[in-house]
C-alpha cells in the first residue's frame, strides 16, 4: 500500500508569493485551516478545524517545524487522531517550491500514513485546500 501523498500544482505567481501562503497565519487560514504558525525551526503549533458531522477526525491536529528553508521548501510534523480518540495518526507534510515556467511548481509529500482511509481522506482534504489556495491567490489585489 502506499504510504504517502505526493502532488503537484503550478501558480503563475513566483515562489516568495506562495511561500507567503505556506507561512502567514492569516493567509494559511484563507484555505487551509486556523492556525497558530510561525515560521521556527523547532516551533509548535496547531491547525484547528469543526470536523463535519459525519467526520471520524477530531478538530485539531498538533504540529512542529521541522525544516524551513525559505521560499523553496518546509516540513511539520502532521498529528491528529480521531473524534474516539481510538487511533493517531502521525504523520510529516513537506511542501517544495521549484521556480517554473515564470512562477511555482508547489510539491506535496504527506507520508507516514498506515491506514488506507487516512490517505484517501487527506488526499481529499488537500485538493480541496489547494483548491481554496489558488482562489486566494489569484484573487486581483
Amino acid at each position: 500500500m502506499e504510504k504517502e501523498i505526493k502532488q503537484t500544482w503550478h501558480f503563475k505567481q513566483s515562489p516568495k508569493e506562495v511561500w507567503e501562503y505556506l507561512t502567514k497565519p492569516e493567509l494559511i487560514e484563507q484555505w487551509l485551516m486556523k492556525t497558530d504558525f510561525q515560521p521556527k525551526l523547532g516551533f509548535k503549533f496547531s491547525f484547528t478545524f469543526t470536523p463535519k458531522k459525519d467526520s471520524k477526525y477530531g478538530g485539531v491536529v498538533s504540529c512542529e517545524v521541522l525544516e524551513i528553508k525559505p521560499f523553496s521548501r518546509l516540513s511539520y510534523s502532521w498529528c491528529g487522531n480521531t473524534n474516539d480518540k481510538s487511533r493517531n495518526y502521525d504523520s510529516k507534510v513537506v511542501w517544495t517550491l521549484i521556480p517554473k515556467d515564470h512562477g511555482t511548481e508547489l510539491q506535496l509529500q504527506h507520508n507516514g500514513f498506515t491506514i488506507l482511509e487516512d490517505i484517501l481522506a487527506h488526499t481529499s482534504g488537500w485538493n480541496a485546500c489547494v483548491a481554496r489556495l489558488e482562489e486566494h491567490i489569484n484573487k486581483p489585489k
